[in-house]
């Protein structure tokens, strides 16, 4: 009887199963490089728009400081006595803000020179109108060097946005150097009606000089927030600007003719028609108009940073939903790499356990696997024996001649 072969069960090779499984963790590599680079990039992008708005907020605390700082220059060189609360209150209010976030812009150290000459400040009511003038400018000068290191420390200057690169360039810069210089026209002018005759050539170089100097920015200033109104996205941001932006530039225009040389004999180089009452009240007409220019630059700039901190802050729930997402993705990927394997090792096991009862059943081939015990069949397997025939009285087992026939006795 021909017992037939053991069917071997073709298991997935090795590779085969290890495969599809670490294909599915390979996809998880890119879509974790992407989110990583993805998270870099907007946590520096946020970081950038926070800083600069910490810049802002010192910003907004150092313009009432430049303006009470150049009215008391002014009364100091006038001869006038002036009230020093308003620079009090607006150094405290510096201070305060210095405390929070200096150290953070690295402008704490320049803080802290700028209030020390603050205070070291001769007394208003000093009878040198020229002492007062060059120490009014020391400090003066220290505070445009603050105003650029917050706007260096703050990342301001870096700005990867047109229109509020614009603005902050505005406001950091151009409007503190105008207002400053604007300043120091004015009162070089009433000290230049003081002076004796054989200074004139000097002061009119120095005049002609901070004219420069205050109408270069000022200019600068203008030409910087219409390119920003025309390069911005937001609806907003032109109807506020423009019209305090028109009041400024009519003051400027105004305090540039009148600080034009006339060119009269004796008088050349000296400032316009007007004479120093007139400018110095064109100087208060451009300081009032940037006093109204100043906190809505800073508003709007102020606003622009928030809305990329919120669009920042609304890509990175996005990346970490989607990263999220192809995890699970791929989890259920592999989990139903996992179940298959597993229905197929457990579909060989129950054909096995079938050829195996199969194989010891009536009809089968009565092979039994290798190493599986031997023994009588069961209780209630065997099959009924056949019954015999009884053969008749008289007829006994067959003779040896009987058993012979003529076929065997020719062999």
């Amino acid at each position: 009887m021909t017992v037939p072969a053991e069917r071997v069960r073709q298991r997935p090779a090795l590779p085969g199963r290890v495969l599809p499984l670490l294909l599915v963790v390979t996809l998880l590599a890119p879509v974790a490089f992407l989110f990583v680079q993805q998270r870099r990039l907007t946590d520096d992008d946020r970081g950038l728009a926070v800083r600069e708005r910490m810049g802002v907020e010192y910003l907004r605390a150092l313009g009432p400081v430049t303006l009470a700082l150049i009215d008391a220059q002014s009364a100091a060189v006038a001869g006038r006595t002036a009230s020093g609360e308003a620079l009090n209150l607006a150094v405290e209010d510096a201070a305060s803000v210095d405390t929070r976030v200096g150290d953070q812009l690295r402008a704490h150290d320049r803080w802290t020179g700028l209030r020390a000459k603050l205070e070291a400040l001769p007394d208003r009511t000093l009878t040198d109108p020229e002492a007062a003038f060059v120490a009014y400018g020391e400090v003066t000068d220290l505070l445009l060097a603050l105003h650029r290191k917050v706007r260096e420390g703050s990342g301001l200057m870096r700005d990867p946005k047109s229109d509020s690169f614009f603005l902050q360039d505005a406001v950091s810069d151009e409007l503190p150097e105008a207002l400053v210089a604007a300043g120091r026209l004015a009162d070089l002018a009433t000290l230049a009606a003081r002076r004796p005759a054989a200074e004139r050539i000097r002061t009119v170089s120095e005049l002609a000089a901070l004219r420069v100097a205050a109408l270069g920015p000022a200019t600068e200033l203008v030409t910087n927030l219409r390119a920003a109104v025309d390069s911005t996205e937001s609806t907003k941001l032109g109807a506020n600007v423009l019209t305090p932006l028109d009041n400024y530039q009519r003051a400027v225009e105004r305090l540039a003719a009148l600080s034009a040389p006339t060119g009269r004999a004796g008088t050349e180089g000296a400032p316009g028609a007007g004479g120093p009452a007139d400018l110095t009240t064109a100087r208060d007409n451009a300081q009032s108009a940037a006093r109204q220019l100043q906190p809505v630059i800073l508003d709007e700039l102020d606003v622009l940073l928030r809305e990329r901190i919120d669009r920042l802050d609304r890509e990175r729930w996005l990346a970490g939903a989607a990263a999220g997402a192809a995890v699970l993705l791929v989890a259920a990927l592999g989990a139903a790499l996992l179940a298959a394997y597993r229905r197929a090792g457990w579909r060989a096991v129950g054909e096995h356990r079938a050829d195996a009862d199969a194989g010891a059943s009536p009809g089968g081939t009565g092979w039994q696997p290798p190493g599986e015990p031997r023994g009588p069949a069961p209780l209630g397997t065997l099959a009924p024996a056949e019954p015999r025939t009884l053969q008749p009285a008289g007829q006994g087992r067959a003779t040896d001649a009987e058993r012979w026939e003529p076929f065997d006795a020719a062999r």
